[in-house]
């Protein structure tokens, strides 16, 4: 904690700077939910769908834990990319010790999701688990052996969700664990700011000075989290998730959860299953290049309107990526997939 008060952070910084805060509190909140969810939870076909009504039925406040959990995720993701967002527009990247223990939070933090979307055992959970582990598959000679070990045998069953409970309870603790290495790291550096130069003499310890700040969009954030979980909890929630899992009915359009749409939309624009997969593992992997591509004395886009418009459009790109992943695999969203993919990855190359 001394860690955190004593972080260098120049006084120019806005409230763009307020989503690392948020973040660790958010991770928090999940943690602390999702330990009492656990202990009503049962990792069994039969029993996990029933516990998870049981819980929101007749344990006192169970509702309230799980919609806080559920909606906890997606605000969780929220805050990430526009946490990613503001790396990108202010150049952040350049402290690449920072950036990269920060991706592999992110990949820590996708892999977590997709393992508590799969706990509940829907429709949606049990035929996502199925199509996501499937895409392992593609990796040559040991693929298929780490698909089945993942499984715990030939498909998706009572192993594979007692694998996905352990799991997900586990990498909360590594999450923890790089959160505090992306800390270090920020403290060696220090923060960086919107004009994007170095101001050493213009720093102040991050006590004090920026705490206040934080609290107010802490408390904002937390009364929008609470609203949305009581009066909107299903808002991003698939409706195929309302009935327990089915192997003999597959739903007409498999998708995963709203914040892997974007990467989901390009892996279906190629044809081929392999490609598809190294675009999507790409598509999360590439902005760990940012900090090998320009060497700029100002390192921000704040004063390049050129850079500016790009950027937005690479945020329009992310965002009609994302819807296109909701619509089916037909013309002309298939089409559109393969354009707007080409846009996103363009971005990363022009910084």
């Amino acid at each position: 904690m001394n860690l955190i008060f004593k972080l260098p952070t120049p006084s120019t910084i806005n409230y763009m700077w307020n989503f690392g805060s948020l973040l660790g509190a958010c991770l928090l909140g999940q943690i602390l939910s999702g330990l009492f969810l656990s202990f009503y939870f049962k990792a069994d076909l039969i029993q996990s769908f029933i516990s998870v009504v049981h819980l929101m039925n007749n344990v006192n406040m169970g509702w309230g834990i799980r919609f806080t959990h559920s909606t906890g995720a997606s605000f969780f993701f929220i805050l990430i990319y526009f946490h990613i967002g503001k790396a990108l527009f202010y150049k952040s990247f350049y402290f690449w010790k920072v950036w990269i223990s920060g991706l592999i939070i992110f990949f820590l933090l996708m892999m977590e999701a997709f393992l508590g979307y799969v706990l509940p055992w829907g429709q949606m959970s049990f035929w996502g688990a199925t199509v996501i582990t499937n895409l392992i598959s593609v990796i040559p000679y040991a693929g298929q052996n780490i698909v089945e070990w993942l499984w715990g045998g030939f498909n998706v069953n009572e192993p594979t969700l007692t694998r996905f409970f352990s799991f997900h309870f586990l990498l909360p603790f590594i999450l923890i664990y790089f959160i505090f290495i992306h800390i270090f790291f920020l403290h060696k550096s220090g923060s960086s700011n919107p004009l994007g130069v170095s101001l050493n003499l213009d720093k102040f310890c991050f006590s004090k000075f920026f705490i206040i700040k934080d609290l107010l969009t802490l408390i904002m954030w937390g009364g929008v989290l609470v609203v949305t979980s009581i009066k909107m909890p299903f808002v991003f929630m698939d409706p195929e998730n309302f009935m327990s899992a089915n192997p003999m009915i597959t739903p007409i359009h498999i998708q995963p959860e709203w914040y892997f749409l974007f990467a989901y939309s390009i892996l279906r624009s190629i044809p081929s299953k392999m490609g598809g997969v190294v675009l999507l593992v790409l598509s999360i992997f590439i902005i760990i290049i940012l900090p090998l591509l320009g060497k700029n004395n100002v390192k921000s886009l704040k004063f390049n309107l050129f850079f500016k418009m790009v950027f937005f459009f690479h945020i329009g790109s992310f965002i009609i990526l994302t819807w296109l992943g909701m619509k089916p695999v037909e013309f002309p969203f298939t089409f559109m997939g393969k354009i707007y993919s080409i846009f996103y990855f363009i971005f990363y190359f022009i910084q």
